[in-house]
């Protein structure tokens, strides 16, 4: 698959997964829980929709797989992004409160989700 497709793919399942994650964070902070927690879960749920729909759709082809190896290796990159967004967040939070971290969610989601573009292309689903 070419690189402009895998990336059209990939933003695809990317704004799915997105409305997913933010959806969630939004429901659960506004009904009280604290920014960091919500968006860990809110990221969990958006994870797991997108780690099957990119290997299954956007990265598939000969040179890649879908299984025990690339969930390790996916969700040794989603610990990492997931502790920037957290951390992200979280300072916004303090720094300028609440609606301000919802409204930059989605920035910061774009930028990470930039770099799990390419580690997931060039490593998370490689065999």
């Amino acid at each position: 698959m070419s690189l402009s497709r895998q990336s059209r793919a990939y933003l695809t399942i990317g704004l799915v997964q997105w409305l997913v994650d933010w959806a969630v964070v939004v429901a659960l902070s506004h009904a009280g829980m604290l920014i960091e927690p919500a968006n860990v879960v809110g990221r969990v749920a958006g994870a797991m929709l997108g780690f099957w729909m990119n290997g299954r759709f956007t990265f598939n082809g000969e040179e890649t797989a879908l299984g025990g190896t690339q969930f390790r290796r996916f969700a040794l990159m989603w610990v990492g992004t997931t502790i920037l967004s957290t951390w992200a967040l979280g300072a916004i939070d303090d720094v300028i409160g609440l609606h301000w971290a919802w409204l930059a969610k989605p920035a910061v989601e774009f930028m990470l989700g930039v770099i799990g573009f390419v580690l997931s292309r060039h490593w998370v689903y490689r065999r």
